[in-house]
């Protein structure tokens, strides 16, 4: 159990940044590496996300740089503000306790950080980025709220007549329109918003549709290793048919399907389109995580789904706005997180550790753990051998608690 009255006089350097003796050179270091690695995340997120959006050309030209650097900013200055005041409080403090080099570190720099970051990322619950990967998952149609006009079958004008086209073209194009009427005269519920196919169709169309996607993404992420061995060819085969690849297409498949089948059920059981339909499919759609359980997943879209709830819940008037609620609940949960990265990585998820290692380049790991072990957190644990190399010059005599 932590000893919350202990403190360590040691120095910054000697605790935190062991690699430099320098403040500001360590805070430049992980502020530059957090800098580099932010633009690996984020840019390919906001690519995809502006594919799934559509956005038109002007929102490549003049949208997505500033945004993209307003995101990459917040991260890489969440954590070099870290760092910076790790520092700062053992300046003013004189030594380390427990809740400062942590906790009371991580909470200021997470709440300046999160002030950086577009104000629209938490606002809306479910619209944005979360909407839109949601819309192309399941279908428009089938998204509440985004009502799509059915096809007109009138002419849209009249123009120069159609020169006359080969045979085949002819016959491929009558197989077309007999295929497309079948599928028109198929069952639908007149409720169902997929107004040039029937149910069954439709369900199936969305399956192919999202397990491609899925099998292409998966492909896509294995094919690279498998690329360095040139002189195996067989080594990119075998990475293209390999079962792995088959779990996400399988869930991404799975969900957008039982989703579709179940609203359409619903549909033709209770002859409505309501909105709590909407609930029981995406319960249902949930059984598909069975072929890609991911925990992390899992954690977004649960608090995606309690965030909504919470904004309808301001929206009808039964719960009460609070004035930056959502940056301070930031701020308190990043800053538990950098704690237990600084005093019990033991207790911290692996995948978190991992990307914070990424973040900073491997600095993280670079804490001296041993020397926190007499606060009472056996900070230790998970770096039983580890000890940082520190500069004779700067090191303390003592590092006795007190």
């Amino acid at each position: 159990m932590a000893a919350h009255s202990k403190s360590l006089p040691l120095d910054c350097d000697e605790i935190g940044h062991t690699w430099s003796t320098s403040c500001i050179t360590s805070f430049a270091d992980v502020t530059l590496a957090a800098l580099d690695e932010s633009f690996r995340i984020y840019t390919p997120l906001y690519l995809l996300a502006a594919l799934l959006r559509r956005k038109k050309s002007s929102y490549y030209l003049y949208r997505l740089l500033p945004e993209l650097l307003q995101s990459v900013a917040f991260l890489s200055s969440n954590a070099g503000l870290f760092i910076a005041m790790f520092c700062i409080l053992r300046k003013v403090l004189g030594k380390f306790y427990v809740w400062s080099a942590g906790f009371g570190s991580a909470l200021p720099a997470s709440y300046l950080a999160i002030l950086l970051e577009r104000k629209s990322r938490c606002k809306d619950g479910l619209q944005g980025f979360t909407f839109s990967a949601l819309k192309f998952l399941v279908g428009r149609e089938d998204a509440h709220g985004f009502a799509v006009p059915p096809r007109s079958t009138e002419a849209e004008g009249y123009g120069a007549p159609e020169r006359e086209k080969p045979r085949v073209l002819v016959h491929l194009g009558k197989l077309y329109q007999q295929a497309k009427e079948i599928v028109q005269r198929g069952p639908r519920h007149r409720c169902c918003r997929h107004y040039d196919e029937n149910c069954v169709f439709s369900a199936l169309k969305v399956f192919v549709r999202m397990f491609g996607v899925g099998y292409i993404i998966q492909c896509g992420l294995r094919i690279p290793s498998a690329m360095r061995h040139f002189a195996r060819p067989s080594r990119l085969a075998s990475t293209l048919v390999h079962p792995e690849n088959l779990r996400l297409g399988a869930f991404l498949g799975s969900f957008a399907f039982l989703y579709k089948a179940t609203s359409c059920i619903l549909r033709w059981t209770r002859d409505s389109d309501e909105e709590e339909h909407a609930l029981l499919s995406g319960f249902v759609a949930g059984l598909s995580m069975f072929f890609y359980q991911s925990t992390s997943i899992s954690m977004y879209l649960a608090s995606k789904l309690v965030e909504t709830l919470y904004f309808r819940g301001i929206e009808s008037g039964k719960l009460p706005y609070i004035s930056n609620a959502d940056t301070v609940i930031y701020a308190i949960s990043t800053a538990i997180c950098f704690h237990a990265a600084i005093m019990e990585v033991h207790n911290l998820r692996p995948s978190y550790w991992r990307f914070l290692l990424r973040l900073t380049k491997g600095r993280f790991a670079l804490i001296n753990h041993k020397a926190l072990d007499v606060l009472g957190t056996h900070s230790s644990r998970a770096f039983p051998t580890f000890d940082p190399v520190l500069d004779p010059h700067h090191t303390r005599k003592t590092a006795r608690p007190k």
